[in-house]
């Protein structure tokens, strides 16, 4: 009877010191890792919500670029951070892409993280400089097969979406082109923009206003329906590439061994950062929508991207280049 009064006196003493530590954070700034350079749709979403969780939190949460090897040395920094809940990290497809495409990674993608939430869903603009003698998807085919070799497509780097869905783009219409990739969507928008390179397969946020001011000519979207911010511009998929479909998500994670309490109150403060108005007009003005799931759903999301990917780079025989 002793040793039953003592296991539930040391149980209760451990939900009590949980608890507190829950209450207790956060008690000082907060790292938010981007894996890629500044100025790339998960370094802006990264940006909008880590300023929207300084509100909620009352303490700053502070956003460190750490771009590199196609996202993996600012994972690594994250997956090798004290699991406190002080280091967190916005993450986008390439964290899904990487186990399929890198020979060996310095970390285990689903063992050495944990899963807070996704913040977004969207897709991505299909685009090219003005001056490419196309208009939409099928006369870019055939200038391909026209050209065979000499047209160019830029990436945010090697595993990056936007080169995997080049290649899945080349895979599914018989198609040569030539990868260019860059350090980060940034460097491959402003190539794009300056006609150094012919086509670009890049998220909504970053190509959207450049589209819309016609410094860009978006022949087609990447998702399974048209854009409601540009009805005009059809999907890849009805221009004559049935089944094509390449999404985009941003989710936050955090190193593997955060306490749980720490996890469901930023889970919460994050569900709550996304849905409200003042987040959900910056992200419909960039193309994304909201989504704001548990840190369960968003597990298991990740690891059904991971499969998806793994598929797509099998068929079409991607590497890193």
């Amino acid at each position: 009877m002793k040793k039953l009064f003592h296991a539930v006196i040391v149980a209760c003493a451990c939900a009590q010191a949980s608890l507190a530590v829950a209450q207790a954070y956060p008690a000082r700034a907060i790292r938010m890792v981007v894996a890629l350079a500044p100025g790339g749709g998960t370094d802006v979403t990264g940006r909008i919500v880590s300023q929207k969780l300084a509100e909620q939190l009352g303490v700053p949460v502070v956003v460190e670029n750490r771009p590199g090897a196609g996202t993996i040395i600012g994972t690594e920094v994250v997956a090798k951070s004290a699991p406190d809940g002080y280091t967190l990290m916005t993450s986008s497809p390439e964290l899904s892409i990487n186990p399929s495409l890198q020979a060996k990674l310095p970390y285990d993608t689903v063992k050495d993280f944990v899963a807070i939430a996704q913040l977004t869903t969207g897709q991505y603009f299909l685009s090219t400089h003005p001056s490419v003698p196309v208009k939409n998807v099928k006369e870019l085919i055939a200038l391909a097969k026209a050209k065979v070799g000499r047209v160019t497509y830029g990436s945010s780097g090697n595993g990056s979406a936007n080169h995997l869905g080049g290649v899945l783009f080349q895979h599914m219409t018989g198609t040569t082109l030539v990868h260019v990739p860059y350090k980060s969507s940034g460097q491959s928008s402003t190539a794009l923009m300056s006609g150094e390179i012919d086509l670009l397969i890049s998220s909504t946020s970053a190509a959207i206003n450049p589209i819309k001011s016609g410094r860009l000519r978006g022949i087609a979207v990447t998702g399974p329906k048209r854009l409601p911010q540009t009805p005009e511009i059809p999907t890849v998929s009805e221009s004559g590439v049935p089944g094509f479909e390449v999404t985009g998500w941003y989710m936050m994670l955090a190193p593997a061994g955060v306490p749980r309490d720490i996890i469901t109150r930023l889970n919460s403060e994050i569900v709550k950062a996304v849905h409200s108005p003042t987040i959900k007009d910056r992200f419909a003005a960039l193309g994304t929508e909201p989504v704001g799931n548990s840190p369960e759903a968003c597990g298991e999301f990740l690891r059904a991207e991971i499969a998806k990917w793994t598929k797509v780079v099998r068929a079409a025989g991607a590497k890193a280049d």
